[in-house]
């Protein structure tokens, strides 16, 4: 009995299925992160954003606006606004063209040709050459007889006059400084030059370049910016 019973034990052993093999653990699951967060814009660069003041001549003939280089020349262009903001420049006129120095050196003139007690003092000059500024076509540069005694009279440029620059060889070494340029009105400018002239006005030089009439600058005034704006000429390349 005993020996059917371990008998019955092995055959059962030899038959039993196998145990399944062993198999690894799972990996636990890899953590997952979330992608990084775009990075913040760039700030605008100060230069980009024009703060630069803007005014409005209006004429009797057309309205002309001029950009002011207030950072680069801020004597010049800061006496220019004083007379605009205190309405001084209300009245005064145009009344130079250069027609008679030929197709290179076109520009027209204007200031106080009235009562001297609207003009401030003196300002101090800018010279080119420290303003990085240049007298290109459209330019808006300070009249003056001798460096530091401007006060109202100004130039606007129908042509390069780089004779006027501070570094032009052959020059002063002082020039004229510029201070803004002619944003829109150009076509106005070019009526003034093209203007009637008094064929005896005017001493030395001046004779032959007076207008007759006079054009006036009715109102002065700031105004905002153009969205059009172009880039302008004064400003020389790096």
């Amino acid at each position: 009995m005993l020996t059917g019973l371990i008998l019955s034990l092995a055959l059962a052993a030899q038959t039993a299925p196998a145990p399944p093999p062993a198999t690894a653990a799972p990996s636990p699951p890899r953590p997952t992160f979330a992608p990084p967060p775009p990075p913040p814009p760039l700030p605008v660069p100060v230069d980009a954003v024009d703060t630069r003041p803007y005014v409005a001549l209006v004429t009797d003939v057309g309205t002309i606006v001029v950009r002011l280089e207030n950072k680069r020349a801020p004597v010049t262009a800061g006496n220019f606004l004083r007379y605009v903001d205190a309405k001084r420049m209300d009245g005064f006129k145009f009344y130079r063209s250069t027609k008679s120095w030929g197709p290179a050196n076109q520009l027209i003139q204007a200031g106080n040709r009235g009562d001297a007690r609207k003009n401030f003092l003196p300002i101090a000059h800018e010279p080119t050459k420290v303003s990085g500024l240049t007298n290109c076509k459209g330019a808006l540069s300070m009249a003056r007889l001798n460096p530091g005694d401007a006060t109202t009279d100004f130039f606007l440029l129908l042509s390069d006059i780089k004779g006027f620059d501070s570094d032009a060889v052959g020059g002063d070494g002082a020039g004229f400084a510029v201070f803004g340029e002619i944003i829109t009105g150009a076509d106005v400018a070019e009526r003034i030059f093209n203007a009637p002239i008094s064929p005896t006005a005017g001493d030395g030089v001046m004779k032959g370049q007076m207008l007759e009439p006079q054009v006036t600058i009715k109102t002065a005034r700031r105004v905002s910016a153009p969205a059009d704006a172009p880039k302008g000429c004064v400003v020389k390349a790096p």
